[in-house]
């Protein structure tokens, strides 16, 4: 065609489509990833500042005088923190990491610190994988992050059932930073599938929040467990959007610029519906909050707002082409902009002048919405066919009205009752005859 015309017609429209697919992939903003999702609210959001804070004081030699203290911001309390374990401690297996006892807000914290370049354990914890590798509950997960995280639990569980048990009304919290947060995550499905370890605890006493969250489980399972696990994300942050094992980023770390502009071009060619039905591709866990600061062509920062959802597709597929996408997964720019959103919704809320009471009814329909949506992004990833994947009936985690040892010793006492009437029944039908066979009884046999 090209020689008959004396024009180049194909090879313009190759070259009219490539430009169209490059356009568009460079205006491709984070604040497009979120757009559809609702707003936060401050009484789910609350948790994350404070949690960024104990994350960083792993990162404290000495915790009575600490180098990253916030003036004006709720600190640690050294005398609360109940185990401080450092790389000595944890034998190249596991990252550092502090147990948190926070009285103030009724909250038993294991708090995982992030990847740090000087060590080459934690790069072995990351190069421990690859797809299909390890399987868990039904989907796959990273390899050496489930690993790192059974080795903690193992650690750890006596002191987590101690304190657990001592304290009944607190919540078990797993906290971690990029490699941390893969290890938080990981700590939150193993101690879901292991709750005999900890005494029984109940499901709805344990959550995570994995901050700046690697990608270390299949989509199935992060639906899933959405309900316990909440991923936050600032911004342009490259970590949730990389689409690649994890092992072949940290390999060119020091090329990240060149590897994310070329992953970049492959995982857009690959179609939506490709990606989803992929049971081996792994996702940031959980369900999402994306902090949304800056807006495309512009400059400067603007009053973040946090989005949330439990999304199913569009899951942070698409890594941004910014200069902030490696700043953004920074612990201490996400401390910052995760309190500047809070304070900003507080501010609002007393605006509102919100009494006590409606306050502690929109908590209970908030509770009952994030169930809703739970339970519709459940129905989604079957309705998109993606592997593994269940509605929201297979799964006991919704609207627990008892706690879990209510329900197994009630269960195992109406267990009881039924072997006694069943026996009795046995009795009444049945009898032995002189060879010591049962038969049925004569009474029986004639009526």
């Amino acid at each position: 065609m090209s020689i008959v015309c004396g024009i180049p017609l194909l090879e313009c429209v190759y070259c009219l489509a490539c430009a169209r697919w490059a356009w568009k992939r460079c205006l491709h903003s984070a604040g497009h990833d979120s757009e559809t999702w609702g707003v936060a609210s401050a009484d789910e959001f609350e948790p994350v500042p404070r949690l960024c804070r104990y994350i960083l004081a792993n990162y404290e030699d000495d915790l009575d005088n600490p180098r990253h203290a916030l003036p004006g911001l709720e600190a640690v309390n050294p005398r609360w923190v109940v185990r401080k374990k450092t790389y000595r401690d944890t034998h190249r297996r596991a990252p550092p990491y502090l147990i948190y006892l926070d009285h103030d807000h009724c909250d038993i914290v294991v708090a995982v610190r992030g990847l740090n370049l000087a060590k080459e354990s934690d790069y072995a914890v990351l190069l421990d994988n690859s797809l299909g590798k390890r399987k868990f509950d039904g989907g796959y997960v990273h390899n050496g992050l489930l690993k790192a995280a059974g080795w903690v639990l193992d650690a750890e569980c006596d002191i987590l059932r101690e304190l657990v048990e001592k304290h009944s009304n607190y919540t078990l919290t797993f906290a971690g930073h990029s490699l941390g947060s893969g290890v938080a995550a990981m700590l939150a499905m193993v101690v879901v599938q292991n709750r005999d370890k900890l005494g029984n605890v109940e499901r709805k006493r344990i959550r995570c929040f994995a901050i700046a969250p690697a990608r270390c489980m299949s989509l199935n399972l992060a639906v899933r467990y959405a309900d316990i696990i909440n991923s936050v994300v600032l911004q342009d942050d490259f970590l949730p959007r990389t689409a690649t094992p994890l092992e072949d980023i940290f390999k060119s770390l020091f090329c990240l610029p060149c590897l994310l502009c070329l992953r970049c071009m492959r995982d857009t060619c690959i179609p939506e519906e490709v990606k989803l039905k992929d049971p081996r591709r792994l996702y940031a866990p959980g369900r999402l909050y994306h902090i949304v600061e800056r807006k495309p062509f512009r400059f400067g920062r603007y009053p973040p707002v946090v989005r949330t959802a439990v999304p199913v597709d569009g899951r942070f597929e698409h890594i941004v082409l910014s200069c902030n996408a490696t700043s953004d997964h920074a612990i201490i720019w996400i401390e910052k902009e995760a309190q500047r959103a809070l304070d900003m919704m507080f501010d609002k809320e007393q605006i509102m002048e919100i009494p006590a009471k409606q306050r502690m009814e929109r908590q209970e329909t908030l509770a009952k919405e994030h169930r809703e949506e739970h339970k519709a992004a459940l129905r989604r990833a079957v309705t998109l066919s993606v592997p593994d994947a269940f509605s929201p009936t297979a799964y006991g985690t919704f609207d627990e009205k008892t706690s879990e040892a209510e329900d197994d010793s009630q269960s195992s006492s109406t267990r009881s009752r039924q072997r006694m009437s069943w026996n009795e029944l046995i009795e009444r039908i049945f009898e032995k005859d002189e060879s010591g066979h049962m038969v049925l009884r004569k009474s029986t046999s004639n009526s």
